[in-house]
């Protein structure tokens, strides 16, 4: 497991991009969303892997770069926050009604985070949809449920972030993240 490597969670729209932003703001490593950029490129390119064309073909792609991600983080000495990451795929194929493939698994339990997983819980009042955010509410939901219970499943402890502007999230996450989290965020920020 490494402690160092603390992932936000959560269905669409609940403000974990807008977390991941402000700890890179703050000077902390950020490993954003494999998804948004996923659907970002293959649109760009006219690609079949979209949640809306071939939703395997693209949780296949969601597995490789989230790989990518783990193995770059891995080598740092430093703390990185990820967007998601590898155990929530298995909720996404059970959301899209597929079986979790084997070697889905075997990524789970091969490649660790820190034990504690910050989930974001829906929040209707912040909840938008865009280009690359289709969901509706209840699609949303239910990928926060699909989702948490993947990471739960996976040994990991959830914590839900309270429902509250994104300074006070960002402390709330240092603060449960590091004894020390609010020292250096004030450190960060005074330097």
């Amino acid at each position: 497991m490494s402690h160092n490597l603390i992932v936000i969670a959560g269905g669409p729209g609940a403000g974990k991009t807008t977390l991941i932003e402000a700890l890179r703001a703050a000077g902390y490593a950020t490993a954003p969303e494999a998804g948004r950029a996923i659907i970002q490129d293959q649109v760009a390119i006219g690609g079949p892997a979209l949640p809306w064309k071939d939703p395997a073909l693209f949780a296949e792609l969601m597995l490789s770069w989230d790989l990518r991600s783990y193995r770059w983080a891995a080598r740092r000495d430093e703390p990185v926050f990820f967007d998601h990451a590898l155990a929530g795929l298995a909720g996404y194929y059970r959301l899209i009604g597929r079986e979790v493939p084997e070697h889905v698994y075997a990524a789970v339990a091969a490649f660790r985070y820190s034990g504690r997983v910050f989930v974001a819980p829906p929040w209707p009042e912040i909840y938008r949809t865009d280009a690359e955010r289709r969901q509706s509410w209840a699609e949303a939901v239910r990928t926060y449920e699909v989702v948490t219970g993947a990471y739960a499943e996976a040994g990991y402890e959830l914590v839900e972030l309270p429902r509250v502007p994104v300074g006070q999230r960002l402390e709330f996450i240092l603060r449960e993240s590091f004894d020390v989290g609010q020292n250096r965020a004030q450190t960060r920020r005074l330097a």
